[in-house]
C-alpha cells in the first residue's frame, strides 16, 4: 500500500494542488510560490522513492474498482524525475523573471497543472487516461503561449493548440483501431491480445501523426518556433522539460513496451527523424531571434531521441532515453539564460547584442556549458547521449541516416557557437551606455545549476546510465 501511495501522491500532489494556487495567490504571492515549488519537487521526490522498486524489476500500480489508473515501471520512474526535476528548477526561476507581470496567479496555476498532467501521462497504463492527460496539457500550454494577451501572440498560441489537440484527434483514432483489433484500450490487456502480432500499419500511421504534432517533428514543427512569444520559463518548460518530450516518450511506451510494428517502421520513423533534425538545424544557422534559433535547436535535437528510439537496438535505446534528460537540462539551461537576456538587453535580435558577458558573466557561462551539452563536447553530459545514439544508428548498418545525423550534430556547433559570440562576445551593439545587468538571484541561481549541472551530469554518468540501462532491459524483456 506505501508504494501506491507514493504513486498517487507523484500525480495527484501537482494535479490538484495547482487547483489552490489561485486561491492562495490572491492572499499571499510568496506562499503561492513556494508551494508550487513544493507541489512540484514532490513529485520529484515521489518518483525518486519508487527507483528502488523499479530498479529491482518490479511496478506498482494504482487501481480504482478494478481499473487501472496509474501504473510505475522503470520508464515511467526515468521519465518522471526529469520532467519533475527540471520543471522546478523553471518555476524556481519563475519567482523573479515573473514577478512584475499580470496573471502571475494564472501562471503558477498553468505551470503545476501542466506539470501534474505530465505526471498523469507518465504514469497512465490505459491510453484513455493517456489522451485525457494529453489533452490537458495542451489546454495549458495555449494558455501560457499567450500569456502576454497580445493579438499576434494569442494568434500564435490558438495555432499551438490546433496542431497539436488535432493531432491528438488523430492518435485517438489510432487508439480506437487497436481497441477494435484487441478489445482493450489497456496496454497490458493490448499486448496479450496481439500474441507477439504488429498492429495494424494504419494505427501506426495515426498515432504517429500525433507523436510528431506534439514533437514538433518537421513537417509538424512550425507552432514551435512561434511558441516563443511564450514568457522563457513557459518556452524552457515547452522545450526542455515536458511538452515536446511528451511525443517520444509515448513512442518508447507504445511501440518498444506496449505493442509490436512492422520492421519497416524502424527505417521510416529514423528516416523522418534525419530530415527533421537537417531541415531545422539549417534553419537555426540563420536564425537571428534568439529564442526561436533555440527553438529550432529544440527540434533538431528531438531528431536525435526519435533516431535512437525507433532504431530498435539496445544501445540506440539507451541514448535515447538518456539524450532525452540531457537535452531537458542543457535546453532549459538555455532558454532561462535567453529569458536572462531578453529581459535585460530588450531584445531577442542577436545582432543587436554583443559583449553581454562583461556585465552577465554567470549567465554567459552558464549558456557556454549548456550549449557545449548539446553540442555534445565532452564531458558534458550530453556527449555520452549523442554517442550512444550515433553509436546506435552505426550499429543498426544505416550509413545514410548516420552521415545525415552527424551533418546535424556539425551544425549544432556552428549555430550554437555563432548564438554564443554574437550575444556574448565582441563589442555592445545596444545603445550607448546601456548596460544590462544579471537576472534576479532566483534566476541566476537556477542558470547556474542547470549549467553546472550539465557538467555532473557527464562526469557522474554511471548513475542515470544505470537507470537507463535497467529501464532498457525491462523494454526488452532481457530481465
Amino acid at each position: 500500500m506505501k508504494f501506491e501511495c507514493i504513486l498517487s501522491l507523484a500525480v495527484l500532489a501537482p494535479l490538484l494542488g495547482s487547483l489552490l494556487l489561485p486561491l492562495i495567490g490572491r492572499w499571499s504571492e510568496r506562499t503561492r510560490n513556494w508551494l508550487s515549488l513544493i507541489l512540484v519537487l514532490t513529485s520529484l521526490c515521489m518518483a525518486a522513492m519508487l527507483i528502488p522498486l523499479v530498479t529491482a524489476g518490479l511496478t506498482v500500480s494504482v487501481q480504482l474498482a478494478g481499473f487501472t489508473l496509474f501504473y510505475a515501471d522503470t520508464l515511467a520512474v526515468f521519465m518522471a524525475i526529469v520532467s519533475s526535476l527540471v520543471g522546478a528548477v523553471i518555476v524556481l526561476y519563475s519567482f523573479g523573471y515573473i514577478s512584475h507581470y499580470p496573471w502571475r496567479n494564472e501562471y503558477y496555476f498553468m505551470v503545476v497543472l501542466f506539470l501534474g498532467a505530465m505526471m498523469g501521462l507518465i504514469f497512465a497504463r490505459n491510453l484513455l487516461i493517456l489522451y485525457l492527460f494529453w489533452e490537458i496539457t495542451a489546454f495549458a500550454c495555449w494558455r501560457l503561449i499567450g500569456f502576454f494577451r497580445e493579438k499576434s501572440y494569442v494568434l500564435k498560441a490558438d495555432k499551438a493548440f490546433l496542431v497539436t489537440v488535432g493531432g491528438a484527434l488523430v492518435m485517438l483514432l489510432g487508439f480506437i483501431i487497436i481497441y477494435n483489433q484487441t478489445g482493450s484500450f489497456d496496454l497490458d490487456q493490448i499486448q496479450k491480445a496481439l500474441h507477439g502480432r504488429p498492429i495494424a500499419n494504419i494505427a501506426v500511421v495515426l498515432i504517429l501523426f500525433g507523436i510528431l504534432s506534439k514533437s514538433a517533428t518537421v513537417p509538424l514543427h512550425t507552432w514551435l518556433p512561434d511558441a516563443g512569444v511564450a514568457p522563457s520559463p513557459v518556452t524552457a518548460l515547452l522545450h526542455a522539460a515536458v511538452l515536446v518530450k511528451i511525443g517520444v516518450y509515448v513512442y518508447a511506451r507504445l511501440f518498444l513496451t506496449g505493442m509490436e510494428i512492422e520492421p519497416i517502421w524502424h527505417t521510416v520513423v529514423p528516416a523522418i527523424a534525419a530530415i527533421s533534425a537537417l531541415v531545422s538545424a539549417g534553419a537555426a544557422l540563420i536564425e537571428t531571434n534568439l529564442k526561436r534559433l533555440i527553438a529550432y535547436s529544440t527540434i533538431s535535437q528531438i531528431g536525435f531521441i526519435f533516431l535512437g528510439l525507433s532504431i530498435g537496438n539496445e544501445i540506440g535505446i539507451a541514448g535515447g532515453l538518456l539524450y532525452i534528460l540531457m537535452h531537458g537540462i542543457a535546453k532549459g539551461g538555455l532558454f532561462l539564460c535567453a529569458g536572462i537576456v531578453e529581459q535585460n538587453a530588450k531584445t531577442k535580435d542577436i545582432t543587436k547584442m554583443g559583449g553581454l558577458i562583461t556585465t552577465m558573466p554567470v549567465t554567459a557561462v552558464a549558456f557556454l556549458l549548456c550549449a557545449f551539452s548539446v553540442m555534445g563536447i565532452p564531458p558534458m553530459g550530453g556527449f555520452f547521449s549523442k554517442y550512444m545514439v550515433i553509436t546506435g544508428a552505426v550499429t543498426s548498418g544505416n550509413i545514410v541516416i548516420t552521415l545525415t545525423f552527424l551533418v546535424g550534430a556539425f551544425l549544432t556547433i556552428i549555430y550554437l557557437l555563432r548564438a554564443f559570440t554574437l550575444v556574448f562576445l565582441g563589442e555592445s551593439k545596444l545603445a550607448p551606455g546601456f548596460r544590462p545587468a544579471e537576472g534576479s538571484p532566483s534566476m541566476v541561481f537556477s542558470v547556474a545549476f542547470l549549467g553546472v549541472l550539465s557538467i555532473i551530469s557527464g562526469l557522474f554518468i554511471n548513475f542515470p546510465s544505470q537507470l537507463v540501462q535497467t529501464a532498457v532491459h525491462q523494454m526488452l524483456g532481457l530481465i
